[in-house]
């Protein structure tokens, strides 16, 4: 596999100290800052029209179960790529003049979906998804639509998702960074910017899982787990885990699944015939978390008529199209809903579910 060359460093990942550089040139003149580390020596970062941005410094954290491989298809027109979750903490290096809500040397996350504070979906306890900046697959700032990255010799750089977290120094609009408590380890943190934020938040905000019900999760990953804990800590009597690996099936245990089904093990019969059998008629929710619309299909006809609901997070490849009966969706009374980044709100969410992680309520 080869990456387009201006696109192969922003999927670096590395941890770094602060350095200071001094402005050059005004807010809105050119290049205001150039960066280079003592590790990396290839990129410099410039960085123009300072309002409301922020460069960071800090640690990239890889884990499993995000489809890379749909964002590379717009930027690299590459055709695959490993399966893999942005997710870093990271410190203030400096900021833009209307930044206002953090100051250099705070730490922060940084989320690839934007939190305005603004409009009306931020301000609604019903969205989480910003109409201001609403998210996008683009290489660009969001505010500006423009790169803030340069290579040596001057040519642009893309973004990645808003967040650009495999690099040392980063650029981001203050709508994608939440203050958090230095006090929280770095590695614990940089999860709540992606997957345990998505599947606590999947479970607690969007299905809104109730005490004593069963919860079915397709896909055992980072994302599935974090869904297991956070139906566990709604109260969910059953919370069962689907995958083809059976060794997840100790690790789920860990975070709140009680049972397991082998999808490659049904026989006979299709996975949802096995489910509706297993749960007396189907599960009350179910979470798709791998990103294909058969799974889907499938979650939702393990839902149970009259008040089932499948919940769905993973990201298929563009263009996939889900195709369901009609008089089926009419009959059924079950729910079908969308949940990016769990429903969760970066900067009012995510520190609250961090604060749980410190008093061990997630863990």
């Amino acid at each position: 596999m080869r990456l387009n060359p201006r696109i192969a460093p922003a999927f670096s990942c590395g941890l770094s100290r602060a350095r200071s550089a001094s402005s050059d040139r005004g807010d809105h003149g050119g290049p205001a800052k150039s960066v280079r580390s003592e590790d990396s020596d290839n990129l410099h970062f410039s960085l123009s029209q300072r309002h409301h941005l922020l460069e960071l410094e800090g640690l990239a954290s890889i884990s499993g179960s995000f489809q890379l491989y749909i964002f590379a298809l717009y930027f690299a027109n590459i055709n695959y790529l490993p399966e893999l979750v942005f997710v870093l903490k990271r410190v203030v290096e400096s900021v833009g003049e209307n930044v206002n809500e953090v100051a250099e040397g705070d730490v922060v996350i940084p989320t690839f979906l934007s939190d305005c504070g603004e409009c009306a979906d931020c301000c609604s306890e019903k969205s989480n998804l910003c109409s201001k900046f609403p998210f996008k697959v683009h290489p660009w700032m969001p505010r500006y639509e423009a790169s803030r990255f340069t290579d040596l010799n001057g040519d642009v750089l893309y973004h990645f998702l808003n967040v650009s977290s495999f690099t040392e120094y980063t650029v981001l609009d203050i709508s994608h960074v939440v203050k958090i408590d230095p006090a929280i380890p770095p590695n614990r943190a940089c999860l709540f910017g992606c997957c345990i934020a998505t599947g606590v938040g999947a479970a607690c905000k969007t299905a809104k899982v109730e005490a004593g019900s069963t919860v079915v999760i397709f896909g055992i990953g980072s994302i599935g787990l974090a869904v297991a804990k956070g139906a566990k800590l709604c109260g969910a009597k059953r919370i069962i885990g689907v995958d083809i690996n059976p060794d997840k099936f100790e690790i789920g245990k860990k975070f709140g699944v009680t049972e397991f089904i082998n999808s490659k093990e049904c026989g006979d019969k299709s996975l949802s015939q096995v489910i509706i059998e297993m749960t007396g008629g189907g599960a009350d929710y179910c979470f798709e978390c791998v990103g294909l619309a058969s799974l889907v299909q499938e979650a939702y006809a393990s839902c149970r008529k009259g008040w089932g609901k499948t919940i769905v997070m993973g990201v298929d490849k563009p263009g996939a199209q889900l195709n369901f009966n009609s008089f089926e969706v009419l009959h059924s009374g079950k729910a079908l809903m969308g949940s990016l980044y769990g429903g969760a709100k970066p900067k009012s969410d995510v520190p609250l579910m961090l604060k749980q992680y410190m008093d061990k309520v997630i863990n």
